[in-house]
Parts: structure tokens; sequence; C-alpha cells
């Protein structure tokens, strides 16, 4: 049998926890990595509730700041723990190879064993500290404050998911109109063939009819790369895979009826959460100030202690006899002189508060003149849709009576590529008008706070 000497042992003994540890390491890395990069499901049909759901569960910033609610929540309790007694445990062992030597009545005398050991137990208890004092009273505020700074973020990720969206569908729109373009001017080029090889028209007509279609489907391509793009800042924003498809829903019927808005609202500040963030940082700002006040009070503590000794010239009697000894110590501290730094330290605490006076009457001008403007767009926005909807009504009985009067040999050709594009263009100015009414009117309800995703 072989035998492992002591220092072999140990050093065996360490190699195999050091191989443990970093095997448990490795192991707890790569399930956090699987965790991380788990992919996000994938939307099927997605309607812009859905859109803002998923960006809400799954955009990086959201996640960060939901951590972030954690890290708050971990540091406070930390600093309560000081609230509660403080057990701790030390332990020394002393070997001294030559004991100290003093002339006592002119003889040598040791002072001391060859062999000392010591165990001890502590406990403390703070009995008014003002940074404890601070952590206490302000624990629900700094847990609220996290809370408002995740709210916050999940309302601007809304606001700009849904304009996102819209965005989208403005241009996706465009492309369904082109498609319908595409397919009407070819059925005028083929007319404009017969009538051409018939004798009917000369080559002009025919000319004009591939332009429009040639313009057309340039202006389709060109709409669909910039899809594309639209589509992936779009998926950004929610977090959504980048190498799955997305697949929106909408009924434009559905929307029109949803651009209503009840303009003679005024401005509540209270439902802003900017102004609750501020309400709060007040709050804190007040206990700061308390805190700095309290610096001219004492700090008073309780301290106890029992110990064991044991003192032996033998190692191997160390232990059979101690001595043991115990105490309790009440501390008061007071800081008498600190030249003007807790004055400072007020004042500043002071201006800080006063500062953030002017930062909520900064934020009510804000919010005022934020709401006037996205109002005035809202409204802006909705006289021109409903332009453009009569436009969209003119334009398709004007393009259907000169289609009717051309083929009669009434108008000529080129009366009928003037009113295609005029009904392209209406068309299009309608559906861009739809969602930037829809977008403008989420710029109103944020203005008045009535966009808050808890």
């Amino acid at each position: 049998m072989k035998y492992w000497s002591k220092p072999q042992k140990t050093t065996r003994l360490a190699l195999s926890s050091a191989f443990l540890l970093l095997n448990l390491l490795s192991t707890a890395l790569a399930q956090g990595i699987q965790e991380t990069s788990r992919e996000a499901p994938v939307l099927e049909q997605a309607t812009l509730q859905e859109v803002v759901a998923y960006a809400i569960k799954n955009q990086p910033a959201i996640q960060q700041s939901l951590i972030d609610e954690q890290i708050t929540a971990n540091q406070v309790r930390a600093k309560l723990a000081d609230w509660y007694p403080q057990i701790g445990f030390n332990y020394n062992l002393q070997h001294n190879f030559i004991v100290q030597t003093s002339i006592i009545a002119g003889n040598p005398v040791k002072l001391g064993v060859n062999n000392v050991s010591a165990t001890q137990f502590t406990l403390s208890q703070q009995i008014f500290n003002r940074d404890v004092l601070l952590a206490k009273r302000t624990r629900g505020d700094v847990l609220f404050a996290a809370s408002q700074n995740t709210v916050n973020n999940k309302t601007d990720l809304a606001v700009s998911v849904s304009k996102a969206f819209y965005d989208v569908l403005a241009t996706t729109q465009q492309i369904r109109v082109a498609e319908e373009d595409i397919l009407r001017l070819e059925r005028s080029l083929k007319d404009a063939q017969n009538q051409y090889k018939s004798g009917i028209t000369d080559k002009i007509d025919y000319k004009r009819a591939t332009i429009s279609l040639n313009n057309t489907r340039a202006n389709k391509k060109s709409n669909e790369e910039v899809l594309k793009a639209k589509l992936e800042y779009l998926k950004t924003l929610m977090g959504y895979p980048l190498n799955k498809a997305l697949q929106i829903s909408y009924d434009t019927l559905q929307m029109e009826r949803e651009i209503a808005l009840d303009t003679l609202q005024n401005v509540d500040l209270n439902s802003r959460i900017e102004y609750q963030i501020l309400a709060t940082q007040k709050k804190l700002a007040e206990a700061n100030l308390q805190y700095n006040k309290w610096s001219y009070l004492p700090n008073l503590s309780l301290n106890g202690a029992y110990n064991l000794n044991f003192q032996n010239n033998q190692f191997s009697d160390l232990y059979n006899k101690n001595y043991p000894n115990s105490f309790g110590l009440l501390t008061l501290s007071l800081p008498i002189y600190q030249g003007g730094k807790r004055k400072a330290n007020t004042k500043q605490a002071e201006w800080q508060l006063k500062r953030l006076d002017w930062d909520l009457k900064g934020l009510q001008n804000n919010v005022n003149s934020e709401y006037a403007s996205a109002l005035a767009g809202y409204k802006g926005n909705l006289t021109n849709l409903l332009a453009q909807k009569e436009n969209v009504e003119l334009a398709r009985e004007v393009y259907d009576v000169i289609q009717l009067q051309y083929k009669s040999g009434i108008k000529t050709y080129l009366e009928v590529v003037t009113s295609e594009t005029d009904l392209r263009l209406a068309r299009i100015n309608y559906y861009n008008a739809l969602y930037l009414v829809l977008a403008s009117k989420i710029d109103v309800q944020k203005a008045l706070g009535q966009i808050n995703i808890q």
C-alpha cells in the first residue's frame, strides 16, 4: 500500500478542491450563457398590443431595469443589516520562541509562557447611528425610485415601439398601393399595345404606359428595401430575434376608429412619471438634509466580548485549562470640531433640495409645451387626414370617368396617366396621414401621462 506524506496529502487535497471548484464554475457559467442566449419566442401576425407587450418582456434595457430593482433591494437589505446585532468569532494561536524577560527586584523573571491561545466571541449593537437610520427611513422611497425608473423606461419603449409599428404599416401600405397600381398599369399597357397594333393610336401612348409602369415598379422596389430597414429597427426595439421573420397584423378600419381623441383634456402633472420620479427624488433629498443635520448628534453603540485564554509551556497541555474573561462596553462618539464640514454638507443638501424645486418647475413648463405641441400636431394631422380621405374619393371618381372617356376616344392617354398618378398619390397620402394621426395621438397621450406601463 502506498502512503502519502503529510505535505503530499495537503497538495493533493488542494489540487482536488481546485479542480472541483473549476468544474462547478464552468458548469454555472455554461448554464448562465444558455439562459442569456436563449432566444425569445416568435410572434405570428402580431398586433400593436402584442408587439408592445413583447417589447416590454424581451427588450434588454427593460430587463436591465428590472435587474437594477433587485440590485437596489439587496443594497437596502445590506444597509439595514447593520441594525441587527453583529456576532463574531476570533481565534488565535501563538508560540513564543523566546519569552520576554523583565527584571523584578533584581531578579530576571519571564513574563509569559511558551504557548498562548485564545478564542473570542464578540457582540456589537448599534443604538444610534445616522447612516443606519437614514437607510431605515428611506428604504421605501429608494425601492420606489427604482421601480419608477423601470416604469419610465417601459413608457418610453411603448411610445417608440408604437411609432415604429405605424411607420412599418405606412411603408407596407405604400407597397400594396404600388402592387395594385402595377396590375392596373399592366392592363393599361396591354390596351395601349393593342390600340397601337390596330393603328388606332401611335406609339406615344404605349411609351407613356411603359414609363408609368417602370416608375411604379422602381418605387415599389425602393419601398421594399426601406421596409426591411424599418422592420429591423422595430425588431431591435422589441428585442425580437433578428434572424426570424416578423409578421404584423392590422385592421385599417379599426385604426380609423381609433383616431378619435378628446382635445379638451387638461394636463395633470401628477400623472406624468417624470414628475413622480422628481417627487420621489425630492423626498430622498429631504431625508439627505435631515441626515446631515444628524451629524451634530453622537453615535451610540454597545459592544461586548467573551474570551477563553489558554496558556501553557507544554503545547500538548495547552488546552487543558483556560482563563476566561468577558466585558461589556458602551461607546458614545461625537466629533467636536471638523473645520465647518458639517455645516457645509448641510448647506449643500439645502441647495440640492432647492434645485429640485426648480427641476419640478422646469418640468411643468416643459410638459405644458410638450402637450401644446403634441395637440397641435394631432389637430393638424387630423385635418390633413380628412382632406386626404376626400381626395381619395375624388381621385378615384376622376380616374373612373377619364378611363371611360379614354376608351370612348374623348380623352387622351396623357390624361389617363395623370389621373392614375393622382389616385396613387392620394391613396399613399391618405395612409401616411392616417399613421401620422395615430402617432401624434400617442404623443398627446404621453404628454397627458396616459401611457404608464407598470
